[in-house]
């Protein structure tokens, strides 16, 4: 039995009725010039520089505030799960999107629907990192954050440097909330936060002040403090606001009244930014137009990017798009979103179990759809049979895991890459299924083209492993034009595909393709092709039941052969300083990992990096790769799966560099590991 919990967009944003998390994804900009590639290697460290200022206040005697200009900024949104963090965060992200930032985000939140009030379990944040140039993390550690009660600080605090900014919501710091944390003396008083820039904001009774013409009871004007926090946070970084107050009047639209107050709360936390004293500096961060080639963007996180590129293959290959899915966190997002898909053909099955979910989906497989069936780790556990007799049936069917932290239920809203020797050997048999990852959240729509193209034109189930980092992480997305997508059309089979002895022509459901081995993909339903399926062996072309030894070793082994000959793109190399120690990677890790590379060769250490989209087959390529290196580090979210992999395939010494503790790396960390390595 597989444990079910929220989806992000069913726990986030319980203060304001809940919020689909999509909605990131309305604002569209234009990008600038391409990209030069060069990078100041700013995005690992955990200050934002300033450029300059411009307004003093009070210098021209006008009396306006201060407003610096900086490359980038960290905040981070904190409170009770219950406080609507996620859709502040969400929001905040759609108008810096918006405006023109690259960006990237990092929501976290309790696997519970809804954690005890107040406790340090309970505490939900959403991380966004934004700038003028290219970024490819959430960043190391928050500029600014946003504590909404004694619970969000305590358990953020060790990731803010001395010096940064805090806003905390003092009308929480009571006796009860603060006892329930453990702080016996409140921290806004005993000292322990003279090392940073303390913003006291008694957010609750200003949100009450600014609604009490709409009639609230208490209880409903307390639950729109997060939109006065997002207002007063817009007003401090120069953020667009007329998309937030069309979201919340769309959102609201059966409820005026609370549209309105929603708004309206929105409105008083900008002007109290405008009008306080103890906020004397705003802050600019200008687009990053140089960041981004030519095109039209969008913000996307990764499973809804996923869910276009799947949209988008089945379109591709001009075939019904079916999903047989069960929900489980970090993957539900993906039936809610495809079920929204039926004018192009998408059809939804949500199933009482796992089992159910990938029998569907294989059974659209025989009928001639482009079959998916999503899941993570435990559910993967539960479809191994299935994905078995879809080897075995050689059917095309993309298995789409999106991992999460084991083992078992382990920790559902957090990430992990610990389901990779699983989608590699998690079945009985010699049962070889292609692995394709993506790195990046907007990499995930090109990722899902990718494994429908492999399992379509070489008539196997195909693991795509994303992960709750990617999943619910967001950033920009150049939408592609029609022309860039590739051909997926396939032939069925319509007629004879060969002739006995006696010249009687007949169809053979297991001839196959000489140069890829997939066997024919026939309808059911179509006159003469009638064939038979089933989990137990078939023989050699006729696809007869055969209990014969020879044949049985023959099918293992053209299986095998079949998805060894899969054509995958050589693995490039980033290596401008002939580096003798090679950074390897796969998945999410791709952030970190870069990041951690411009900082070392910023410094002047030479260091190689590859990352690597096609775990079976590995690039033809890799072999060599690998053996150019005196060193090869491999950092991963588990005990060194891929590094595993590395070993018994290439009899290299892959190091690896691991850490399972629900987070994704930090570039700095990374960096300090990386460089250990290169001074040994």
């Amino acid at each position: 039995m597989t444990s079910q919990v929220s989806s992000p967009a069913e726990q986030a944003d319980e203060a304001n009725d809940a919020s689909d998390p999509s909605d990131s994804g309305d604002a569209v900009l234009s990008g600038g010039s391409p990209a030069d590639g060069t990078t100041d290697g700013t995005e690992a460290g955990n200050a934002a520089r300033t450029d300059g200022i411009d307004g003093v206040d009070g210098a021209d005697g006008s009396g306006e505030k201060e407003v610096r200009r900086l490359e980038r900024v960290i905040i981070r949104f904190a409170g009770d799960s219950g406080d609507g963090m996620q859709l502040t965060g969400d929001r905040f992200t759609s108008e810096t999107a918006s405006f023109g930032n690259d960006l990237s985000t990092l929501p976290n939140f309790p696997a519970e629907i809804r954690a005890p009030a107040g406790t340090l379990p309970g505490v939900s944040s959403f991380q966004l990192h934004f700038a003028d140039h290219d970024i490819l993390t959430p960043g190391d550690a928050p500029n600014v954050l946003v504590a909404m009660n004694p619970a969000a600080l305590k358990a953020n605090i060790g990731d803010v440097p001395r010096g940064a900014e805090i806003i905390v919501n003092t009308d929480e710091f009571t006796k009860r909330p603060m006892a329930k944390v453990g702080y016996a003396v409140s921290p806004l008083e005993d000292g322990s936060l003279d090392g940073y820039q303390v913003h006291p904001v008694p957010l609750t009774t200003l949100t009450i002040e600014a609604l009490k013409e709409f009639g609230l009871s208490r209880k409903e004007a307390e639950r729109s403090k997060n939109m006065f926090a997002l207002g007063l946070l817009s007003w401090m970084y120069h953020r667009p606001t007329e998309g937030t107050e069309r979201f919340l009047r769309a959102k609201f639209a059966k409820k005026p009244q609370i549209a309105e107050a929603n708004v309206a709360a929105f409105r008083a936390g900008w002007n109290f930014g405008e009008t306080t004293e103890d906020f004397a500096v705003s802050y600019e961060v200008a687009p990053a137009g140089s960041a981004f080639p030519a095109g039209t963007y969008r913000n996307i996180s990764g499973n809804l990017a996923l869910s276009y590129g799947l949209v988008a293959a089945g379109h591709q290959a001009e075939l019904p798009l079916y999903l047989g899915s069960y929900p489980i966190t970090p993957a539900s997002d993906i039936l809610h979103e495809l079920s929204k898909h039926k004018n192009f053909g998408v059809r939804t099955f949500q199933a009482e179990d796992e089992i159910a979910a990938i029998g569907a989906a294989l059974g659209a497989a025989f009928g001639g759809s482009l079959a998916v069936t999503t899941t993570s780790g435990p559910g993967v556990a539960l479809k191994s049979e299935t994905i078995g007799l879809a080897v075995s049936l050689e059917l095309p069917l993309l298995v789409v895991a999106i991992q999460r932290g084991g083992p078992s239920t382990g920790l559902p809203t957090k990430t992990e890459q610990a389901d990779l020797l699983q989608a590699m050997y998690g079945r009985n048999g010699e049962a070889p299924v292609p692995v394709v990852a993506p790195r990046t959240p907007a990499d995930c729509f090109d990722a899902a083209l990718e494994a429908a193209r492999i399992a379509l034109v070489y008539r196997t189930p195909v693991f795509l492993l994303s992960d709750g980092y990617l999943a619910n992480g967001s950033e920009p997305w150049r939408i592609p034009e029609p022309d860039e997508l590739p051909d997926l059309r396939v032939q069925f089979a319509t007629g004879p595909n060969h002739e006995l002895a006696d010249g009687t022509e007949v169809f053979w459901p297991y001839k196959r393709d000489p140069q890829t081995l997939a066997r024919p993909w026939a309808v059911p339903g179509t006159p003469g092709l009638e064939h038979r399926i089933g989990g137990i062996e078939k023989q050699d072309g006729t696809g007869n039941i055969s209990y014969d030894p020879a044949n049985h070793d023959f099918m293992v082994r053209t299986r095998q052969a079949k998805v060894d000959g899969i054509q995958v793109p050589d693995l490039e190399v980033d290596d401008p300083d002939g580096a003798r120690t090679l950074v390897l990677g796969w998945g999410s890790t791709y952030g970190p990992i870069t990041a951690a590379v411009r900082r070392l060769r910023k410094a002047g250490e030479p260091i190689a990096q590859a990352h690597l989209r096609h775990l079976n087959p590995f690039p033809r390529n890799l072999g060599e790769i690998l053996a150019r290196y005196d060193k090869v580090v491999v950092p991963e979210m588990n005990l060194g799966q891929l590094a595993t992999m590395l070993r018994a395939k290439y009899l290299v010494d892959a190091h690896s560099y691991n850490q399972v503790n629900g987070m994704p790396f930090k570039a700095e960390q990374l960096a300090t590991a990386l460089k250990e390595a290169i001074d040994v």
